[in-house]
């Protein structure tokens, strides 16, 4: 449904975007993931046709997007992090006003609205004004607004931004739902948010595409061949031990109460785990405990793009 050909944009001498492919299926829900100054927002709006890329193609459903805008923005419907309302209508005038401006009328109008209204939950507040809203409603009215018309692809940014526990819980039960019917980008800073939600998570750092993949899939790679081992014995000790089995390398160590030492080591498979009950056992160190590391999408987001989940750094390209 969505594919981006070697897309770049620059700001000044600032490049953004670099070189960045990948394709999107048809009913696959994707989180788009990265820090700030990444480039997530500079490629949601290049992937909406809000922004003009530098160079590079963006394919909506095998639909030039720049050489068929109006054909292709018809099957996207966009919730930016911000989103467009007019605060002094209320959300059925909105709404209303919305539809008209795609060339709903009539019977199909009221259809639309209806089903906008009743997947976003927001029946019951639709006549009041959009100022007096909470930002919980005035996101799904941004959502509302952004499936009028059915379209095929719903693309949102940061749509649980500045949302309390139970509304951010409700937005992702929304955003889960709408995968049902269409298929879904949407980008997040918060990775149990994308953990949850999505089928597949793309990661950007610096502007370029660093990972591809399901999120266990992605924790899974990260911790393969590695072991984490409590060893009874001085830090010192231990490190000689686990290098002196060939294939084996200590990623950390560090001595913990009562004379415990706690490695993580790159095993190289089992055989390189066997050798370890050897090496410690001839130099009379217990092993009080081995187990394969498991490593979460925290780990591997601060691993792909060095920094911080959620750490501020510089505005949002």
């Amino acid at each position: 449904m969505i594919e981006a050909r070697h897309l770049y944009k620059s700001y000044a001498k600032t490049e953004a975007v670099h070189d960045l492919s990948f394709r999107i299926g048809k009913g696959e829900v994707v989180g788009f993931l990265g820090p700030n100054g990444a480039g997530k927002t500079t490629t949601l709006n290049m992937l909406t046709g809000c922004l003009s890329p530098g160079s590079g193609e963006i394919l909506i459903d095998g639909i030039d997007l720049f050489r068929e805008p109006v054909k292709a923005k018809r099957k996207i419907g966009y919730l930016p992090e911000v989103p467009p309302l007019y605060p002094d209508m209320t959300a059925e005038e909105f709404l209303r006003f919305v539809a008209a401006a795609r060339g709903l009328r009539g019977e199909a109008a009221e259809k639309e609205l209806i089903h906008a209204t009743r997947v976003t939950g927001i029946a019951g507040v639709q006549k009041k004004l959009i100022r007096s809203l909470s930002r919980g409603f005035r996101q799904r009215v941004g959502i509302a607004e952004a499936i009028l018309g059915d379209p095929e692809i719903v693309i949102l940014d940061e749509p649980t931004s500045g949302l309390d526990p139970r509304q951010t819980v409700e937005i992702r039960k929304l955003v889960r739902d709408l995968g049902k019917e269409h298929t879904v980008l949407f980008s997040s800073h918060v990775l149990s948010e994308v953990r949850e939600v999505s089928d597949r998570v793309l990661i950007l750092s610096r502007g370029r595409l660093v990972a591809d993949d399901s999120a266990g899939n992605l924790e899974e790679k990260a911790g393969e061949g590695k072991l984490l081992l409590r060893v009874r014995g001085e830090e010192k000790l231990a490190r000689a031990a686990a290098e002196s089995v060939p294939g084996v390398s200590v990623l950390s160590i560090e001595e913990e109460e009562n004379g415990v030492a706690r490695l993580i080591l790159s095993a190289g498979g089992d055989e390189g785990a066997e050798s370890l009950f050897s090496a410690f056992a001839g130099r009379s160190l217990p092993i009080l405990g081995m187990e394969p590391v498991r490593t979460g999408l925290e780990e591997v987001f601060l691993e792909l793009t060095g920094d911080k989940p959620g750490e501020d750094k510089e505005e949002e390209a």
